[in-house]
């Protein structure tokens, strides 16, 4: 009696293979066919994604993540926010970043001989060390307000202040150090911010240290503007904590701005940046797997003579599907490799061409390799199948 043989897992993928390396021509073609529907797959997937991480990262400069605290404006006597009002407001668990600003109602002058009573429409500002990380603020020039220096009258200029006091730029190191007079006291200016445009009022603001506007200035300590950054998805939840967490005593007396109108917009294009996804990825891997498909039916019809002489050596029907079904895993992995990298450099080319962020989508890299074979197998089924109905006579009669 004479018993089938089953074919270990190394014969098989030997077995599967053997058709790649006999016609080495017919294979890199195939593979090249299957490489442009992974590579497509990967760049039309890749491309829209840098384009919506160019497109999230301006929105988000538009400050979605971004939210201010002050007082109720109008009232007869105002009510003050609380020393210890930025420490609350950072035990907030999303809150990333928050910091303050306090009007100390004094007037800055370009020298001792202008009007006293002239402040050029200038407010000066007492400000935490980690406001610029507050209001994504940068220094156009010179530096800002660090542990040392906050103590000691010393002042950075918002870009509408620094035009209005005439000062184009800070002087090179070695140079004369500008000053201004606040009060009736000089400052030496060490920084020029760039313009911030989600924080307008620090652009015509002239900004000194916390402790030095304590001893300075008469600063009480009470902050006038908190701004704070938390994490996108909560910054509703943070806002309905914000007053009472700032003034548990009087919450109806402190006014929370609302979220950007840009995050609305960012959160609607995240959802159809989505969708496009799944899309093209899904037309992409069709149109490839009907190609593995083309191909494997073709290379049935070509080896019917090795099909036939298998069969009459006795190699039953289960192992010519394992065969084929083997072959077209490998054509397609193949393939999907050697798409997945094409599509990569070109997607990373065209990202650094239009001033786009690079950035590679990991889902759809995955998707193209893993989708490559799975493809492959479900493409090679009908011709596996078809393959091993082929009886040795039929098969041998074609030659």
């Amino acid at each position: 009696m004479i018993r089938p043989v089953r074919l270990s897992p190394l014969d098989l993928l030997d077995i599967g293979l053997l058709g790649l390396r006999t016609r080495r021509m017919r294979a890199a073609f195939s593979a090249l066919g299957i490489a442009i529907g992974i590579a497509t797959t990967v760049l039309v997937t890749g491309v829209p994604a840098a384009s919506r991480a160019a497109l999230l990262r301006d929105l988000s400069a538009l400050g979605t993540n971004s939210l201010q605290v002050m007082a109720q404006p109008g009232a007869d006597s105002p009510p003050q926010l609380p020393e210890e009002a930025v420490a609350m407001v950072q035990r907030i668990g999303p809150v990333t970043v928050a910091s303050a600003v306090a009007n100390t109602h004094a007037l800055v002058r370009r020298n001792d001989r202008t009007d006293a009573r002239d402040g050029s429409g200038l407010t000066v500002l007492a400000a935490r060390l980690d406001l610029p990380q507050a209001i994504n603020a940068t220094v156009r020039s010179g530096r800002w307000l660090d542990p040392v220096t906050e103590r000691f009258p010393t002042v950075v200029l918002g870009s509408v202040a620094a035009t209005r006091l005439g000062f184009a730029d800070l002087p090179a190191t070695g140079g004369p150090a500008p000053m201004v007079i606040i009060g009736d006291r000089w400052f030496t200016v060490v920084g020029i911010l760039a313009a911030t445009p989600l924080s307008p009022d620090i652009d015509r603001s002239v900004l000194v240290g916390w402790e030095a506007a304590r001893s300075q200035l008469r600063f009480d300590g009470h902050p006038t503007v908190i701004y704070l950054q938390c994490r996108e998805s909560a910054i509703e939840a943070v806002r309905a904590v914000l007053p009472a967490t700032v003034s548990p005593v009087q919450p109806g007396q402190v006014v929370v701005t609302r979220p950007s109108d840009a995050l609305a917009a960012k959160r609607a294009t995240e959802g159809a940046f989505s969708a496009l996804f799944l899309g093209l990825a899904a037309v992409a891997l069709l149109v490839g797997g009907i190609g593995v498909a083309n191909t494997m039916v073709i290379a049935v019809w070509e080896r019917r003579t090795e099909i036939g002489l298998r069969r009459a050596l006795g190699a039953h029907r289960g192992q010519i599907r394992a065969q084929f079904l083997t072959e077209s895993a490998a054509l397609a992995a193949l393939g999907g490799v050697a798409g997945t990298l094409v599509g990569l450099a070109a997607t990373a080319a065209y990202a650094i061409g239009q001033g786009w962020p690079v950035v590679v989508p990991l889902p759809a890299t995955l998707a193209g390799l893993g989708g490559a074979v799975v493809v492959g197998v479900v493409a090679g089924v009908y011709p596996s199948i078809r393959a091993a109905r082929l009886t040795p006579t039929e098969a041998l009669a074609a030659t």
